[in-house]
Parts: structure tokens; C-alpha cells; sequence
């Protein structure tokens, strides 16, 4: 293992779910001295395992792993606490020498535990009255809404992504500014280098549909059902989350196994699309294919050399 270092870089790992960031941490963490910030808003949950892909204890080989199970299924995940919590763990994996490993596919988290980004405030009332005036009109009726009043956020989040259509309008309404003001800057707090996986779709989208069938083999509605009675019906994130929503579902009667199945492979498929969206229009990344013989040690090579190029 390498020795800590005077100025430690933070390191992140991104790209699509089921491409190999877990691995490529791990080994990152044990070829320069680092340990694992989460970036996976629903690895937060505790208790959602199986479905997250969330690494067990004894699979970790002792990388402290830092962001995983600090939540209850009946808390809402929420970008602003993440932040603080995230950049309070790296600062403290710095100050040890260490270098902070930042891995996941949820974009936002990246960016919020990396990047200077302001988190404006919420309003749950103005949300929630958002969120039923979008189920009630749409998508392309949303996108519309906020297409008129802030256009560039509206075209930097698209038209399909409900949620984030809601959050803009509920910013826009709370503080009486656009959007677009608050959107991250690609600005890193501290010295950082980026890599991420990006194996080929057709494989990418093997994986997922491997990983969603070993989901049901090991137990994920089992999982659930120990889940229902501590509130994961009431968890406003933990419900929603994918694999989880279809296994309720199963567990009601609402579908069948293969149907729940089904849904979450391909809705898994469609996120794995979003992730990518997200990523790839950030300059920063150098990007690795983790289906290749060396794709994951020339990673590691890439960050060794930014290590020493930065001391």
C-alpha cells in the first residue's frame, strides 16, 4: 500500500451502473491509500442490499467505506445532507494522508461532493403541490413550464426527468431566481482526478439483466419483506428505488416475478442511459473500457500517474 501522501488528491469513479466501479475503487484504494466515499443515493438506505449491488462487509477487504447505510428506508435521501456529510468524510480522509475514493453513478452526488455547488433550499408544500400538478399534466407540460421561465435550465434537464423539472420550478418559485444560477460549476473543491468505466451498451446491458435475475436468486424479495415493516411503504426514496418498487409490487400481487423482473432490467437499462447522459458531456473524465483485459489497470496506471504529476 502506498504511503500517505502530503497532499492527498481525491479520486472520482463514475459511469453506468453494473460497469465495474466497486472493483476499480477497491483497487484503486489499495494500490494509492485511499478509502471509499459512496456516491450512490440509494446505497444510503440500510437494509436495501441486495437490490444496490452494495458491497458486503467481508467483500470490502477492509477499505473503510464511508455514505453507506446512514439512513432509515423511511427517511428521504436528500442531496443537501449528502453534501455536507460527503465533504465532511473527505476532509477527513485527507487530513489522514489518505486519498478519498469518490465512487458512484449518481451524478449529482458526485458533483456535490466535488464540485462547488450551491444547494438552494426546499419547500415540501411547494413540492408537493409541483409534483401533482406534473402528474396531472405531464411530462411535456412541466418541461413547458419551465421551458418559459428558465430555458436553460429546462434544456440542461430535459424533457423526461419529472423530478428534476419539479425541483427547478420549486427553486425558481422559493427564491424568485432561475434555476440555471444554482447549477453546479465544473469547479473541484480540491486537487481531483477523474476516471470512468464505459463498457460497450450491448455488454453493459448484459450485465444488468444478469444482475437483475441473481437480484430475485438472492433473495431481494425476501429482503423487502423484512423491509415492509420498518417503513419502506412510507419511504418516499426507498419505495421508488429500483428492483425495490417492482419487488413491492410482486409482494402485493400486482405483478408477477417475471413481469417485476422485467420492468427493473429495462427501466435499469434506461437509467444506465441517463447515467451516461449525465457523464459524458464532463471534460474532466478520462474514460476507460472496464470490459477490456487491461481497461481497469490502465485506469489505476492513469490515476498513479495523476497522483505523482500533482505532488
Amino acid at each position: 500500500m502506498t504511503l500517505p501522501a502530503d497532499d492527498p488528491v481525491v479520486i472520482a469513479v463514475v459511469g453506468p451502473t453494473a460497469s465495474g466501479k466497486s472493483e476499480l475503487a477497491l483497487r484503486l484504494a489499495e494500490a494509492v491509500g485511499g478509502e471509499i466515499v459512496s456516491a450512490d443515493a440509494m446505497q444510503l438506505y440500510r437494509g436495501m442490499d441486495i437490490g444496490t449491488a452494495k458491497l458486503p462487509l467481508a467483500e470490502r477487504r477492509g477499505i473503510p467505506h464511508h455514505q453507506i447505510d446512514v439512513l432509515d428506508v423511511t427517511d428521504e435521501a436528500t442531496i443537501a445532507r449528502y453534501q455536507v456529510e460527503a465533504r465532511a468524510d473527505i476532509d477527513d480522509i485527507r487530513a489522514r494522508g489518505l486519498h478519498p475514493i469518490v465512487a458512484g453513478g449518481s451524478g449529482l452526488y458526485v458533483r456535490a461532493a466535488l464540485d462547488h455547488l450551491e444547494i438552494p433550499p426546499t419547500d415540501p408544500d411547494v413540492r408537493a403541490r409541483l409534483e401533482a400538478e406534473a402528474e396531472e399534466n405531464g411530462a411535456e407540460a412541466t418541461y413547458a413550464g419551465l421551458l418559459a421561465r428558465d430555458p436553460d435550465a429546462a434544456q440542461a434537464i430535459g424533457r423526461h426527468n419529472v423530478r428534476r423539472l419539479v425541483r427547478a420550478l420549486e427553486v425558481i418559485e422559493i427564491t424568485g431566481r432561475p434555476f440555471s444560477a444554482t447549477m453546479p460549476e465544473r469547479r473541484h473543491l480540491h486537487p481531483t482526478v477523474m476516471v470512468g468505466l464505459r463498457p460497450p451498451r450491448d455488454l453493459l446491458d448484459e450485465r444488468i439483466d444478469a444482475r437483475v435475475v441473481q437480484m430475485w436468486t438472492d433473495g431481494l424479495i425476501e429482503e423487502v419483506k423484512r423491509l415492509v415493516p420498518q417503513g419502506i411503504r412510507r419511504g418516499r426514496t426507498a419505495s421508488r428505488a429500483l428492483g425495490y418498487a417492482q419487488a413491492l409490487a410482486e409482494i402485493d400481487g400486482t405483478m408477477t416475478a417475471e413481469e417485476a423482473q422485467a420492468e427493473t432490467a429495462q427501466l435499469t437499462r434506461r437509467y444506465a442511459r441517463r447515467q451516461e447522459s449525465w457523464f459524458r458531456p464532463d471534460p474532466r473524465i478520462t474514460w476507460f473500457d472496464s470490459s477490456s483485459a487491461d481497461g481497469v489497470g490502465a485506469a489505476v496506471a492513469h490515476v498513479q500517474r495523476a497522483i505523482t504529476d500533482n505532488g
